[in-house]
């Protein structure tokens, strides 16, 4: 007899991951994807906030979650969180959490037969966990959406100055002109500079956030020519050619280690692979050495030899540029 217990648990999984989006774009509609056309600082203008209510909301979301690092457990999302620029507070995303975690123990208590204190924790995993691997995809997404951005906006930025614009310019029509997510990001940039706040400190305040080397570069390059001077334009067009050589390089060696990444990948999920069709063919395969001593302590040493198999595979794909 095949058991779908194991399909139930994915399908709750798939459910959770589905939930979170769907509550996160109905609290905060469509200003909050990242494929918009209008950046989301521009939209939040269009709908009458006043410039300075925009820039302290925008700047409240792009730092609450490193601000909150002190709360238990919610450490393990705060970077991630930061970098995906997640809307919601970290009390919001806890309750998410919560939220998730509930939803799926009710999944679990329909669906399956587990005893209440294995569905507790099993839910409770999937809630966590299901909402960490949400933040992670949109801080991988949001953060290689900027790195492509990046030498666009700074061509503007270039051909702006060429023309005869100065600096702050350049930045506003960056932020008007580049959709989200760096559309955003320069607009917050222009605003505390009309504000007051110095320029090369506003980039590297930025580039420290987002942990990004080219917008270091960037802030750099800016601090260096405020404090002795030079040609701008020249000097942002040779970052630019640097900047777009080292996203192609990054996309070639990318695509040079994807089929040893896709290869590791299956290598490690392999195991769990089949032990999740052998309980679906044959649920009860494992009953006779399920009760024996050994049982536990060969699980556990099998965990550690998948964990340690995940981060060799990791180490000899993982190529620094």
């Amino acid at each position: 007899m095949i058991s779908a217990q194991p399909v139930i648990y994915v399908v709750i999984f798939i459910a959770v991951l589905l939930l979170v989006q769907g509550v996160y774009l109905l609290i905060f509609g469509k200003s909050v994807q990242l494929d918009n056309k209008v950046n989301r600082r521009l939209a939040l203008l269009e709908k009458g906030g006043q410039r300075e209510q925009v820039l302290e909301q925008l700047r409240k979301e792009m730092t609450q979650h490193m601000k909150s690092q002190s709360i238990p457990l919610y450490s393990i999302l705060a970077s991630k969180a930061q970098k995906a620029n997640i809307v919601f507070t970290p009390m919001q995303l806890i309750m998410v959490m919560a939220g998730a975690s509930v939803a799926a123990f009710i999944g679990l208590t329909f669906g399956t037969e587990v005893e209440p204190l294995v569905r507790t924790f099993v839910s409770i995993g999937m809630g966590v966990g299901g909402v960490y691997m949400w933040i992670a995809r949109k801080a991988n997404k949001r953060m290689s959406m900027i790195e492509e951005q990046l030498p666009e906006a700074v061509e503007l930025m270039v051909r702006s100055l060429r023309v005869g614009h100065p600096f702050s310019s350049a930045i506003q029509i960056v932020a008007k002109e580049i959709p989200d997510p760096l559309g955003t990001e320069m607009g917050m940039i222009s605003d505390e500079a009309a504000y007051g706040r110095d320029m090369g400190e506003t980039l590297k305040a930025m580039a420290e956030r987002l942990d990004m080397q080219d917008m270091r570069f960037l802030a750099v390059a800016v601090t260096i020519q405020q404090q002795s001077g030079g040609n701008l334009a020249e000097i942002l067009h040779g970052l630019g050619l640097v900047i777009r050589s080292r996203f192609r390089l990054f996309r070639r060696v990318k695509a040079i280690t994807a089929e040893a990444q896709w290869s590791g990948k299956l290598l490690s999920a392999f195991p769990l692979m089949a032990l999740v069709a052998i309980n679906l063919i044959q649920p009860d395969y494992f009953d006779d050495v399920m009760e024996t001593e050994v049982f536990i302590p060969a699980c556990l040493v099998v965990a550690g030899f998948l964990i340690t198999n995940v981060i060799v595979m990791r180490s000899l794909v993982n190529i620094k540029v």
